[in-house]
């Protein structure tokens, strides 16, 4: 069969894809563009509504096609009776079974009906073929679901309780990576920061035995929420002063106002949040701060607004996802009354226009700057990607140097999207 594989969301779900990308290939299919298929796998993501209402599009058109549509990812686990009444003969892997898509490629012939798998715990996600998206990028997913419940979140319903991945095969995992010719790691879950606490080894000490693998590699820790950093600050702080760990800090505040925190269920005040911000920019000054925000949540007020903008104008991060708010099934804010429309796009536009503001400062000030970087990857346009040990974006347009090295470079002008650089001296 000519399969195609189209893949929304996180990190977490590319990884899924690189994988089933592979078992399409060892169960002696062939993968194919879009328009080539006579399979489109679409692995979904539900966290906004406007990517839902895409996917759901898809999975319709691909339908009226005559296209045989498999649809993997977080949406059958919250949002099965929706995709089944666009598509009533789609088949479905549950977000926990793509190790299965073999398979049922291997099944479709002899089945009549629309075929379901739905497993309970996470399999083959360690340890296993991949077809990368970039063939020097690893994405290694440590753990399956959250165990907190913040009240507009929808993947945790569709994710689980958590279940955290044996520390042993994750080292393999990487092992394996690294021996292939990866130099980048990225380490991703619904909350790297929560690794553990369903078992005996924690972040901190994870990451301490992936610096320990042999080889010239980074690694990029993902998202950590407040709440699951704040009892392991101390000793997350160490495992960071690792040179093999980027300098990169992913914690979404998702408001400034504790007011709405609490309303939003998050298990964190913002003055936790700026404690362990100003724990790791004490200890490394030139760290990166990425961040999430959510605008117009239910019952944000002017004054709520107000003190994220001032929060991001004090804490400068430099990038900020902003997301609107619209309410997904089955979470606790479903049922709140919604803020205007009209507010939440003004807010929204307001706090763009302040981020992009602090981004163009703080890029300013990299100018004429002399940096040892990582050459993480060949750039869109020309030359070489590189990454800085705290993660920000280097491009040399005129680099002959393979992946995998140091150099040393200087800054010498900054685009919207990264800095330009020109090679000082190899090392």
């Amino acid at each position: 069969m000519k399969v195609h594989i189209s893949t929304y969301g996180c990190s977490a779900s590319q990884a899924s894809a690189e994988i089933m990308k592979a078992s399409v290939r060892d169960s002696g299919h062939e993968l194919v563009s879009e328009k080539d298929a006579d399979v489109v796998v679409i692995n979904t993501c539900t966290v906004k509504y406007t990517t839902e209402q895409k996917i759901l599009h898809k999975i319709r058109e691909f339908g009226e096609k005559g296209t045989t549509v498999i649809v993997s990812g977080c949406m059958p686990e919250v949002q099965l009776d929706v995709i089944m009444h666009q598509n009533p003969n789609a088949h479905i892997l549950g977000v926990n079974s793509i190790s299965r898509l073999g398979q049922m490629l291997n099944s479709l012939d002899s089945s009549q009906s629309s075929l379901k798998v739905f497993l309970e715990d996470p399999e083959g996600f360690q340890v296993v073929p991949r077809i990368r998206f970039n063939s020097n990028i690893h994405i290694c997913q440590l753990s399956q679901g959250c165990n907190y419940s913040c009240a507009y979140c929808i993947v945790t319903i569709a994710r689980g309780s958590l279940r955290s991945f044996e520390p042993e095969e994750i080292v393999e995992d990487i092992s394996r990576a690294v021996n292939e010719g990866c130099r980048e790691i990225w380490l991703t879950s619904q909350d790297n920061g929560q690794y553990g606490t369903d078992k005996e080894i924690l972040l901190p000490q994870l990451l301490d035995m992936i610096c320990r693998i042999p080889g010239k590699f980074k690694i990029r820790v993902g998202m950590m929420n407040p709440f699951s950093v704040t009892p392991i600050l101390d000793d997350l702080l160490d495992a960071f002063e690792s040179e093999k760990i980027y300098k990169l800090l992913h914690l979404p505040i998702q408001s400034a106002s504790d007011d709405v925190l609490h309303s939003m269920n998050r298990y964190h005040s913002i003055s936790e949040a700026n404690n362990i911000i100003d724990n790791f920019r004490s200890r490394f000054p030139d760290m990166t701060l990425f961040t999430d925000i959510i605008v117009g949540y239910p019952g944000e007020t002017d004054k709520d607004f107000k003190k994220t903008v001032e929060w991001v104008k004090e804490y400068k991060p430099e990038k900020v996802n902003i997301s609107r708010f619209t309410p997904r099934p089955h979470t606790k804010a479903w049922d709140l009354r919604k803020i205007d429309s009209r507010i939440v796009v003004k807010r929204s536009n307001e706090l763009h226009d302040v981020c992009e503001t602090v981004k163009l400062d703080s890029r300013d000030g990299m100018i004429g700057r002399e940096l040892d970087v990582f050459l993480s990857k060949p750039a869109k346009q020309k030359g070489m990607m590189a990454r800085t040990d705290s993660y920000k974006p280097v491009v040399i347009p005129e680099c002959e140097v393979q992946p995998g090295i140091t150099c040393r470079v200087q800054i010498y002008d900054t685009t919207p999207g990264y800095f330009l650089g020109r090679i000082v001296s190899q090392g």
